[in-house]
């Protein structure tokens, strides 16, 4: 139990200020920041979010972070966790409130994909795949991603 006593303005900034924690054995590994997140994500407080908007605005910052550190022979996909589905590249993200994320996308073979899921059983494995077309400039999702989330927060006319 947490003896603390917090004013009330300290119990909403921390409601308010989304935490992260990463370490990694390679001191050159980038880890996901807080201070990546568009002022949209870091503007509506936790509390008012719902758990698949929140599951969302995490996993794109995800994805950003692992694209960044692609060479460009390759693209993000997710390797699916707990059977034999294979991958999806990812090509599409999107939520349904109040708790259902989902990743559109294509196989390997290039099949149209949907995985659609909630967010008490979100598991996202990102691989890196070699690109679909050779020559083409590498598809880069998590920037799109995070592109839509500031566009978000900017007023509309």
């Amino acid at each position: 139990m947490d003896d603390q006593i917090k004013t009330a303005a300290e119990a909403a900034e921390a409601d308010a200020l989304p935490r992260l924690y990463e370490t990694h054995t390679d001191p050159d590994q980038r880890c996901a920041s807080t201070d990546q997140m568009p002022k949209s994500v870091k503007d509506k407080p936790v509390s008012q979010k719902s758990p698949a908007q929140w599951a969302y605005e995490r996993t794109v910052l995800y994805l950003k972070n692992f694209e960044e550190q692609l060479d460009n022979e390759h693209e993000v996909a997710m390797g699916f966790t707990g059977g034999n589905a294979g991958v999806l590249r990812i090509e599409g993200m999107g939520y349904f409130d109040p708790d259902i994320v989902t990743f559109y996308g294509s196989d390997p073979a290039g099949g149209r994909t949907q995985l659609v899921q909630h967010v008490s059983q979100l598991n996202v494995l990102l691989r890196a795949l070699p690109k679909a077309v050779e020559g083409k400039a590498p598809n880069r999702i998590g920037f799109r991603l995070v592109q839509d989330l500031e566009d978000a927060s900017k007023p509309t006319t």
